[in-house]
């Protein structure tokens, strides 16, 4: 019998297919100890892999025998098939991420309701925020909005590759009608003379309003820029080579 050797994977599963592939036996054959269950933490923060100390049992009854199998060619359709089983559903990491949320909001000293995520786009969650106290997640001039939509877009987007739309009391819809309504003479000066910008804005306003403008003016070049430490929006044509 071999000495143990020590098994780090995501989960119990992987740890052992994992000790399986090293030791050249089956799973059945493993004398495993484990020393650290997996945790999901919340927000990716706790997260711990499984680590187990594990050994083959039956090592020399089964000397690794490396065997050829035919190829097996799997069908066009059933490769499509398995490509969409395969692939979360938006749905269900939509659930996934509620719970999480409110789970790490349950004990908050503000009143809050339910916090609702749910598919906004192909490739985007909406996350709403509620309630009497939901206001003060925002803070002054939205700096604890920048905060927080920054916190849940760096767990978000490397877990699942997905963006983030926040919603705390209507602060973003508010926020968009009055760039919305800012813009008006900004594209009617525009689409006179082929060209102009923004004046400076900041954090969330020069993202809306990049996207507000984009939309607007889809084949001219719309881009951020930034000058002594602020920021402002560009529009101009493309240059030709």
């Amino acid at each position: 019998m071999s000495d143990p050797i020590k098994i780090e994977a995501p989960t119990l599963e992987e740890a052992y297919k994992k000790a399986a592939e090293q030791l050249s036996c089956s799973i059945n054959d493993l004398d495993i100890k484990v020393l650290q269950h997996p945790s999901k933490g919340i927000l990716g923060i706790g997260k711990k892999n499984a680590i187990i100390l594990v050994r083959c049992e039956s090592e020399s009854e089964h000397p690794k025998v490396e065997e050829v199998l035919p190829k097996i060619e799997k069908p066009k359709e059933e490769i499509f098939d398995n490509f969409y089983k395969e692939k979360k559903d938006l749905e269900q990491i939509a659930q996934e991420v509620q719970s999480e949320l409110n789970e790490l909001f349950k004990n908050i000293c503000f009143g809050l309701e339910p916090i609702e995520v749910k598919p906004y786009s192909q490739d985007t969650l909406l996350i709403e925020f509620s309630g009497e106290d939901a206001a003060l997640l925002i803070g002054k001039e939205g700096y604890r909005y920048k905060a927080l939509s920054y916190m849940l877009f760096n767990w978000i987007n490397p877990k699942y590759n997905l963006q983030i739309r926040l919603e705390i009391a209507e602060f973003l819809k508010t926020q968009e009608e009055m760039i919305r309504n800012y813009l008006i003479p900004v594209i009617e000066r525009i689409k006179k003379e082929g060209k102009g910008q923004t004046k400076p804005l900041d954090g969330v306003l020069i993202q809306i309003a990049l996207r507000q403008l984009r939309e607007a003016f889809p084949e001219k070049y719309v881009a951020i820029r930034e000058r002594n430490g602020e920021k402002y929006i560009i529009v101009n044509e493309f240059r030709k080579n």
